[in-house]
């Protein structure tokens, strides 16, 4: 048998949406329970509609009682009875259950019907819309997604990811990048807001995740589990410094991460603009993990003070500048990637000035190794 016009209506706004047919169906169910109520009922009372598929006007109402055993006292009249009385209605039912009783259909109940439900059914499948869409973008919290840039909205700029527009603010934005209407963009689901209008996505450029969720979708071994990146500290648009780990006999996660003739590295660094990588061997040992994270510069001796979470860190004369590098970047990098305040000492001289003692709130523990992309060494390669 053919659908009715009606059902046919509500099976194209399910498609239309998004929505499942039957979730349609049940915003219609609450929208006419809610004008009945309006009209013929009273406060207090659970009002339940059952459609009427082939013609809305012979939608049946029902009100609902919880039924109670007889010596409980009813505060709520209304949608409370006791079980003996119910049981003079239908004698099937039991305490803790319902007793549904059907209720009088009224001859103008289809035209109010028609008129009162049309904007609650509008609100309802509204509301409907909006939570599918804050529960399937939830999900992708901490994932990467492509989108369009569709405006520029003062210091915001306005993405399309889909089915709804997400916003990256100033501080998620990468300083050296310049965004225009029309460009195509992978960026890091940073957060979901759920708001009277809608989900409010937040996408970040700049954030340690971005780097995290690129390589992933990159490297099968991190896909798999078999290579993890442990720790991310990153200068968004300038550097990053990843840490990875294998965890198989025989595996190595630079070079898993790097691909062969740097293949899974490069598809990471096209995403990034000019900002360059170095991916290093993460060790448990804070020694091999802070030596490792100075690369490519070469290290003598490192000397730890565990009360302050210090290291002084002796190198060659000729690998000073490298371990600091330009503007300090290396060595602040490499605080940032092992949680120490690093000083870098000339070997037989003084202390470098402190550069490394960045602070180490913007390192960003994970399960990731790294490398380098723009000085590639057999310690770090880079790209």
């Amino acid at each position: 048998m053919a659908d009715s016009p009606f059902m046919q209506a509500l099976e194209e706004l399910a498609e239309e949406r998004g929505l499942s047919v039957e979730t349609v169906i049940e915003t219609v169910e609450s929208a006419l329970a809610a004008a009945y109520r309006k009209d013929y009922g009273k406060p207090g009372q659970v009002l339940r509609a059952r459609l009427n598929r082939d013609d809305i006007q012979e939608t049946e109402m029902f009100k609902v009682y919880e039924v109670l055993e007889d010596d409980t006292e009813i505060d709520e009249p209304e949608r409370q009875i006791h079980l003996t009385e119910a049981k003079l209605q239908d004698a099937s039912v039991a305490a803790g259950g319902e007793l549904v009783v059907p209720l009088p259909r009224h001859a103008d109940f289809g035209r109010i019907a028609a008129q009162t439900a049309k904007q609650v059914i509008i609100q309802r499948i509204a509301e409907a819309e909006r939570t599918m869409l804050y529960d399937e973008f939830k999900d992708k919290e901490g994932q990467i997604v492509s989108g369009t840039v569709q405006q520029l909205e003062g210091r915001d700029v306005v993405i399309n990811i889909g089915r709804l527009n997400a916003v990256m603010l100033p501080p998620d934005q990468v300083h050296q990048e310049r965004y225009y209407i029309g460009q195509r963009l992978k960026v890091y689901v940073k957060g979901v807001e759920e708001t009277n209008r809608g989900p409010k996505v937040l996408v970040s450029r700049s954030h340690p995740g971005l780097i995290r969720g690129l390589f992933t979708q990159e490297v099968p071994e991190l896909q798999s589990g078999t290579v993890t990146i442990e720790v991310i500290a990153r200068e968004a648009g300038s550097r990053t410094k990843l840490a990875v780990a294998a965890h198989q006999d025989g595996l190595d996660p630079v070079g898993s991460c790097v691909g062969q003739r740097g293949i899974r590295v490069q598809a990471v660094l096209s995403e990034l603009g000019e900002e360059k990588i170095d991916i290093i061997l993460w060790d448990e040992e804070t020694e091999k993990l802070i030596a490792n994270s100075l690369s490519p510069a070469k290290v003598d001796e490192i000397i730890l003070n565990k009360d302050t979470t210090s290291a002084k860190i002796h190198v060659p004369e000729d690998q000073v500048s490298l371990a600091i590098g330009r503007g300090g970047q290396n060595v602040r990098l490499a605080s940032k990637l092992t949680g120490w305040s690093l000083d870098i000492v000339k070997e037989g001289g003084d202390a470098e000035p402190p550069a490394a003692e960045a602070a180490t709130d913007d390192a960003t523990p994970s399960p990731e190794p790294t490398q380098d992309a723009d000085t590639a060494t057999e310690d770090a390669p880079s790209v």
